[in-house]
């Protein structure tokens, strides 16, 4: 992990004043991010983490101002470019114009493009996929669409550090994992230091360097194995009928019907999941056991002395007994 510090808090506190009255959502904070890290931030919703990182990014000023820190100074836009879930007014320009608009804190008084601010505006766009929307207006956008031409804005400005709040919330699956690998490309190869609010845990497990978990007005850091092996996600998000440990849903064995499984492979898991689905309990043997054969697209199951081409044909058999 990086040791190069691109932004810093001490004893940092969040939250809103009005008048005498002060409404804190974290306290006395110590937190960095770090040259070629990316960083998930996660926590229950109304935790504060949109407040959080409008904070960080000098958007939002601080109940307690950090002490001997580099947050003051991080608000500089040619150091920090932020992408917020808030709606763009500026519904006639185009994706271009929108994009474009990430080179602005670099242009001088004549507001003049040059060879390089064009450079890095196609590359974000080519990075976000992005291409074919560049002509169409912001209002005929998709929130999906928005939300990939604000991450492009946000990579044609070029900082080295990037905060988003939760930039995948309006995308399907594989936008989403995109996305998430995108940041954390971007993080690796060019050092970026990059820190996302979301609520993607399957993603943040797989893609995070570090997560920050935000409860009782406290962060706790760790990598993701760390904090899943340790409880920390359990305690924080009590899961209902979820083992984040397996990954797996809890099934009820409700048929009081055990089966044995042969197999091996992604074959065998999804078998495996399709049967405690639907309520068998699987164990590794047994006397009649069902066995997985063939490969890829020739799968087939042997059971009893009957084969079945698929997991619905098998499961249709078995209900009948």
């Amino acid at each position: 992990m990086s040791e190069s510090i691109l932004l810093a808090a001490k004893n940092l506190t969040v939250g809103y004043t009005d008048g005498q009255k002060r409404n804190i959502l974290f306290e006395n904070l110590d937190v960095q991010l770090n040259a070629g890290e990316l960083v998930c931030f996660m926590g229950p919703n109304g935790v504060g983490k949109s407040t959080l990182i409008r904070t960080l990014a000098g958007l939002h000023p601080p109940v307690v101002p950090p002490s001997g820190s580099a947050v003051g100074a991080a608000v500089d836009p040619k150091l920090i470019s932020v992408v917020l879930t808030d709606r763009i007014n500026a519904v006639n320009m185009t994706v271009h114009e929108l994009v474009t608009y990430g080179r602005y804190p670099y242009l001088d008084w004549n507001v003049k493009l040059n060879e390089e601010d064009r450079r890095l505006i196609e590359r974000a766009i080519e990075l976000t996929r992005i291409q074919h929307l560049v002509s169409k207006k912001v209002y005929e956008l998709s929130d999906g669409q928005l939300q990939m031409t604000m991450i492009a804005r946000a990579l044609a400005q070029d900082t080295p550090i990037i905060l988003l709040d939760e930039p995948t919330a309006h995308l399907d699956l594989n936008n989403r994992v995109e996305i998430m690998n995108l940041l954390r490309n971007l993080s690796r190869k060019e050092k970026k230091a990059i820190l996302v609010s979301t609520h993607e845990l399957d993603l943040a497990l797989q893609t995070a360097d570090l997560v920050w978990l935000a409860y009782d007005k406290k962060i706790l850091t760790g990598i993701p194995e760390d904090l899943v092996l340790n409880g920390s996600f359990d305690e924080l998000f009590k899961f209902k009928g979820f083992d984040l440990k397996t990954g797996k849903v809890f099934h009820e064995t409700h048929r009081g019907v055990s089966v044995g499984l042969v197999g091996k492979g992604y074959e065998y898991l999804w078998t495996r999941n399709a049967l405690e689905r639907n309520g068998y309990e699987v164990k590794e043997h047994g006397e009649d056991s069902i066995n997985i054969e063939g490969s890829e697209n020739k799968l087939r199951w042997v059971y009893k002395g009957q084969t079945f081409s698929s997991l619905f044909e098998l499961l249709k058999y078995l209900q009948r007994g």
